[in-house]
């Protein structure tokens, strides 16, 4: 059934999918399912206006997590046997389900803190989850996170021009000299996890898909008008470039 997480996530997220693909294939089978998961959980606070939807979807995937018995289900009986192989894995699934409570309500970030927190209990939290499912040690947490913090920021600031055309207000401060020092905060993560790179050696297929923040993040730390304007991006050379790069050395 991993092939059909693989699928979803090929659709849905198809960078993720490229830097899956660029893991060995012992690893992308335990990538696939929390991946898939991640997707559906993300996508159900925009499937209905209607926030009893999204609710009643959220807390689909919450009883998944929460079984005792696998259900029939494409992503949730893989997932149900990473589970059970995986100590800790599910308080962190469950916490990717309460993220999305703010997307939920679809109202700006109270703070600068509270969005922090979001990228830090989605991304963050999402790559320590796939990290762990690949055996990573419980003093890899900190470089993990640090990571998925700033990849996580990266895929959001690219997001922000659709988010914005839902008439939703994405940025604590929309200014570019605020989104710079986001950035920046971003670039200090990448730092941090770069300084503890040892600690992602057991795991590190997991720490593929932020291949890309560093670049993006520096574009958005030196021009922050890209983040509004929709035009933050990497070539495609540099992109694959890129990834083959960060797989084949092991480093970020």
């Amino acid at each position: 059934m991993t092939d059909a997480c693989a699928t979803l996530v090929e659709r849905g997220d198809p960078d993720r999918f490229a830097a899956t693909m660029a893991a060995p294939p012992p690893a992308r089978l335990k990538l696939w399912p929390p991946y898939a998961f991640n997707l559906e959980v993300a996508r159900a606070p925009w499937v209905s206006q209607q926030p009893l939807i999204a609710q009643m979807r959220l807390q689909f995937w919450r009883d998944v997590v929460e079984a005792d018995t696998p259900r029939a289900h494409d992503i949730a009986a893989p997932l149900h046997a990473l589970l059970q192989q995986t100590p800790g894995l599910a308080p962190l699934l469950t916490r990717l389900i309460d993220a999305r409570q703010h997307d939920v309500a679809r109202e700006p970030f109270a703070s600068g803190s509270a969005f922090d927190a979001y990228i830090e209990d989605t991304a963050a939290t999402l790559m320590w989850a796939a990290a762990l499912t690949l055996g990573a040690a419980p003093q890899a947490e900190t470089a993990f996170r640090a990571l998925g913090w700033a990849s996580g920021l990266a895929t959001y600031l690219r997001a922000v021009p659709d988010l914005t055309a839902r008439n939703l207000q994405p940025l604590p401060n929309p200014s570019p000299d605020a989104i710079r020092t986001l950035a920046g905060e971003g670039l200090n993560h990448l730092a941090i996890a770069r300084a503890q790179r040892a600690q992602l050696t057991r795991g590190f297929p997991a720490a593929l898909p932020a291949w890309q923040a560093p670049g993006l993040l520096a574009q958005a730390h030196t021009n922050p008008t890209r983040v509004t304007e929709g035009s933050l991006a990497l070539s495609d050379f540099r992109k694959r470039g890129g990834l083959l790069w960060m797989a084949l050395s092991g480093r970020l």
